[in-house]
This record gives structure tokens, sequence and C-alpha cells, in this order.
């Protein structure tokens, strides 16, 4: 036997050298990833997509469910079925029951879920850290969330605190937003903080429960913000909020006043979607 050679401690930043240090798996994730998103924005197909960035168009649909912007009946039982296993279950162990519950392949449950080293952010996260595709598709599940289930509840967490920052317009065709604060506790406080051009007024919730209740039916037309209720300071931006919610219509000269042209798209889909659910 040959005598052991002395041992040598190793210099900082020894090892192997990366054969291509320039390589960032991450960043690259999410530039394809901005990529996907702005043609998916574009109404670009999957196919058409993968097509113009040169990836599978599998791989085109992972990276917009990653981005938060893909929404499916598939891809959102897949979610919810996975998060449901893995609160008691280790990753793998989650996909392989997910995969057993919804009698579908592994690899299929792992095609619906985001990358795991990527830049993914959950629906909790401040609206700073998401796409405006991500926000969009926020407020579609809020709306979704108050069709199935149309609580007082569910309108203030999900649509009214989803909208938050948004751009609305009053009767007169004045751009506002609205911000909702949190207390000391870290939950909301139910009071909205218009935001005009030099300073901030406060619209209670009550006041919005009024005007809410006042709507005959979905989709109606209400010709001013008088007839949402006699509810001082406020009602002209709640009939803002109302119309852009699709709780309203208005008339076309209003439209027009709203940035909306009377020979735009009908953006009434809650009244075609939701139903009578306003009543409630």
């Amino acid at each position: 036997m040959g005598e052991k050679r002395a041992y040598k401690p190793r210099k900082p930043g020894g090892g192997r050298k990366k054969l291509k240090p320039e390589y960032d798996a991450g960043k690259n994730l999410k530039e394809q990833m901005d990529a996907a998103v702005t043609l998916y924005n574009s109404e670009m197909s999957l196919q058409a997509i993968g097509e113009e960035l040169g990836l599978n168009p599998i791989k085109v649909r992972k990276l917009l469910i990653t981005a938060d912007v893909y929404e499916s009946e598939v891809a959102e039982k897949v979610r919810d079925t996975f998060e449901e296993y893995r609160e008691t279950q280790n990753y793998k162990e989650a996909i392989f029951s997910t995969a057993n519950a919804l009698q579908i392949s592994k690899a299929s449950v792992t095609s619906y879920l985001p990358y795991k080293k990527g830049v993914y952010f959950p629906s909790t996260a401040d609206k700073k850290k998401i796409s405006v595709g991500a926000e969009r598709q926020r407020r579609y599940r809020a709306m979704k969330r108050w069709k199935t289930d149309p609580t007082e509840e569910n309108f203030w967490g999900g649509v009214v605190v989803a909208y938050a920052g948004v751009k609305f317009k009053t009767y007169s065709g004045l751009s506002f937003s609205y911000e909702v604060r949190k207390g000391r506790n870290g939950e909301y406080t139910k009071e909205l903080w218009i935001d005009r051009r030099e300073k901030s007024k406060s619209l209670a919730w009550s006041s919005v429960l009024l005007a809410l209740k006042n709507i005959k039916k979905v989709g109606e037309v209400v010709d001013r913000p008088k007839a949402l209720g006699d509810i001082r300071g406020g009602v002209t931006y709640i009939y803002g909020m109302f119309y852009r919610f699709g709780l309203i219509d208005v008339p076309d000269e209003v439209k027009e006043k709203m940035g909306h042209p009377k020979n735009a798209k009908n953006r009434l889909l809650c009244a075609k979607v939701y139903g009578n659910m306003c009543r409630n």
C-alpha cells in the first residue's frame, strides 16, 4: 500500500468551478415567465407562445401558473387538492396523493403546479409583488367566490379589497381610487379611503352596503348616483365603483364621461354571470 497523503485544507472558494458561471437558473426562469405573461396578456394561445419562445406549450402553461395569471377548472382543482394534502404531507407525497385522488398521472399534477424554484407569490401577497395580469386574475377569483357565496363578508374581503388601488371614475368623469387600511391587529378596517387630487376622504362600509341593498336588479341602468340612496358625501364614488364591478349599468352619455363610449362592449358581465345575488 502506498503512503497516505497529508491532509490539505481546502482553500476558500475552492471546489469544482462552474462551467457557466454566468448561468442563473432563477433569473432565466423569471425572464421566461415575464415573456410568457406579456404574450399571454396579448391574447396569444399557449401553442403560439410556445412557438414564439421555443418552449413546449405545457411549460408555457406552467410558467403562467407560476406567475399566477393562468386559470382553468383543471388547474384550480389540481391546486386546491394539492394544497389540501400539502398541509399534512411533504411535497412528493402530496403530488402522489393528488394524482390518486384525481386519477391523473404525477406528471400531469406537477404540470399544473408552479415551479418550486421561481418567482412565485401566493394569493395573499402584497399587490406590489405581483404582475398586472396576476392582479386581474385575483379580482376575477374574488368575483367568482362572491358568485358562489354572495355574502357580505365575501363582498368585502373579496371584491372590495381586491379592487383597492384600481382607477375608477365618478358620474362627472373625475378619476379616483381607494385604499383599505389595516388596523393594529393586522386586519383590514371596515372603511375605504378615497384618494382624490388634494386629500383623502373616508367612506364608511355601511354606506357601501346601503347602496348595495338599494340595487333592485343586477345590471339595471341607474341614471344618477342619488338613485342608489341618500348617502351624503360618498354615493358618487360608490356609483363609479359599482359600475366598474359590473353591478349596475349607466346611461350612454355617462359612459362617455366615465371613459367607456356607448358603442363599446357592454361591461356588465355580472348581470349575465352572477344573476340576482346582489339582492342577498
